[in-house]
């Protein structure tokens, strides 16, 4: 994640011109045959600050969102920005245990400014270790006609792969999430390699390929 606190100064001065609040809806599907989705945090933001870089180390905050599906700490972080982020919305309460299924959608209404034309989101997938669904700093449609994105997978890098259920957290495995120890993992956001059918989970039940999710943007 780049340094979310190294905007540019001159975005703190921006005219009032500038503060006219627009309407989003973010249509989330989980595309995935057996995939599930933790909580999925969206937001509104400058275009001077991502959740994540390929190939760079995750920040703290990603990780935590990545192994245990734990939005809080970077929904906290991106709060506490306001002259970087302008909105931020969490699926947890639309979802009856906070968990998006194969095949369900949940739509997130998001507000912005011109000085905030990006979206990002993040949710993570659930049979895996450290494996998370993003878009990371798109821009937002200024026009009412719908954008349609297809997110991929990620692998934050922060955890070692071992498809163990004990380092695994939700209903399928019931582990653990967030874990300290990061001396086996390959220490950067790359793209996901999948479920290989090591450890405890098959393949065949749980691995897929491209794209993990479909995410509708429209301005209402």
């Amino acid at each position: 994640m780049k340094k979310i606190l190294c905007a540019s100064a001159a975005m703190l001065i921006m005219g009032n011109a500038l503060a006219t609040d627009r309407a989003y809806e973010v249509t989330i599907t989980n595309i995935t045959s057996n995939q599930i989705f933790t909580p999925v945090l969206a937001a509104t933001h400058s275009s001077n600050i991502n959740y994540f870089e390929l190939g760079m180390p995750a920040s703290l905050e990603l990780a935590t969102l990545a192994e245990s599906g734990n939005p809080a700490p970077l929904e906290e972080l991106l709060l506490s920005t306001p002259s970087l982020v302008h909105d931020t919305e969490n699926s947890a309460p639309l979802l009856s245990d906070g968990l998006l299924r194969p095949g369900e959608s949940v739509t997130l209404e998001l507000t912005t400014t011109r000085r905030f034309p990006r979206l990002s989101l993040a949710a993570m997938l659930i049979p895996t270790n450290d494996t998370f669904m993003a878009l990371d700093s798109v821009y937002l449609p200024r026009r009412t006609d719908n954008e349609v994105y297809y997110a991929k997978a990620y692998d934050a890098g922060s955890e070692n792969n071992d498809e163990l259920c004990d380092n695994i957290p939700g209903p399928a495995c019931g582990g653990i999430g967030f874990s300290e120890d990061s001396s086996t993992d390959e220490g950067f956001v790359h793209i996901s390699a999948g479920i290989h059918g090591e450890g405890d989970l098959l393949a065949s039940e749980y691995d897929w390929r491209d794209a993990v999710a479909k995410i509708t943007i429209s301005r209402k």
